[in-house]
């Protein structure tokens, strides 16, 4: 059956808002829920995305909204948890729930948004509760056609990581660095978004778990550092033992929005690496970080200044 009508949760955030203009792009009929309609105000200009809210938390509520879905895409995901929202329920109960819906509506295709390195016996909270989202999923893959994507950190404009060290670079006289040894494998958000959409109506990914990740490792260091010679700005980068990372993580868990917490600490505990090729089936050729950060973070090109001038227009 040809796919048409396409509903995406989390199609609003970064991740989401790449592929859901990849997808508006193919010609796809695209379903963005949403809690909050105006979340999602930068992709009304797009002809085939209609905006729709939705408490996707809610059973009765998603098992509603989803009627009429030929595929389902889950970017739904937190780095925090709160009182209001757990990894638990985000990564585990959520994806549990949305599977069971669709075997039940019918909606045979089904993809899904996991983590590098998430496993149930894995350090942190946040990626055991994405390796027991990937199994609650896979409990019905004799009923569903299944893709599981793993990325690691994923870069671009609007990203939440580099962007926010560029910030701190800017602010701070030195910047204090947890885990700074730790590993990780950058991925442009435009291959995400690419990976996906290839994915969806390839009958030979169907079943399958991918590890998605560029083409260069890097130390924390080392990323942080890129950072500083992109925006020509030096600071000196103390890295900090185990126990003082705990330590900075514990006191910004105290601020009113969270930077970092210990769990994100212990999820560096194991290396954001991939232990496999770039899977050749989607016909991408990852990018490098450096390639790509000069065009967000340096406003002065002219690149940047049309980056700026989009950011603010919400386009």
């Amino acid at each position: 059956m040809k796919l048409k009508e396409i509903y995406v949760l989390g199609g609003s955030g970064f991740v989401g808002s790449a592929i859901v203009a990849k997808l508006d792009a193919a010609g796809y009929s695209v379903k963005v829920l949403t809690r909050r309609r105006d979340a999602a105000k930068h992709l009304f200009l797009l002809p085939n995305v209609q905006v729709v809210e939705c408490n996707v938390l809610d059973y009765q509520d998603l098992n509603a909204t989803l009627r009429g879905a030929d595929a389902v895409i889950n970017l739904i995901g937190i780095l925090h948890q709160s009182r209001r929202l757990s990894f638990n329920a985000v990564h585990h109960q959520l994806p549990a729930q949305l599977a069971k819906i669709c075997a039940d509506l019918g909606i045979k295709r089904l993809l899904h948004m996991s983590s590098l390195k998430a496993d149930k016996n894995a350090p942190s909270q946040y990626l055991q509760s994405k390796g027991l989202g990937e199994e609650a999923l896979l409990t019905l893959k004799d009923k569903l056609n299944i893709t599981i994507f793993k990325p690691s950190i994923i870069f671009g404009r609007g990203d939440a990581f580099i962007n926010l060290f560029a910030s701190l670079i800017k602010l701070l006289p030195a910047v204090m660095l947890a885990k700074h040894k730790a590993k990780f494998q950058p991925i442009w958000v435009e291959d995400v978004a690419a990976c996906f959409v290839n994915s969806l109506e390839n009958t030979e990914t169907y079943g399958q778990t991918y590890e998605l990740a560029g083409p260069k490792v890097y130390t924390f260091r080392e990323l942080v550092q890129i950072v500083m010679n992109t925006l020509n700005i030096q600071r000196p980068i103390i890295g900090l033992c185990d126990r003082l990372s705990y330590a900075q993580a514990f006191m910004m868990e105290l601020l009113p929005i969270k930077l970092m917490s210990r769990d994100n600490v212990k999820s560096m505990e194991v290396d954001s690496v991939s232990e496999t090729s770039f899977p050749a089936i989607f016909s991408v050729a990852p990018t490098a970080l450096e390639a790509v950060i000069p065009e967000y973070l340096v406003d002065e090109t002219p690149r940047g200044a049309y980056d700026k001038f989009r950011q603010h227009a919400a386009r």
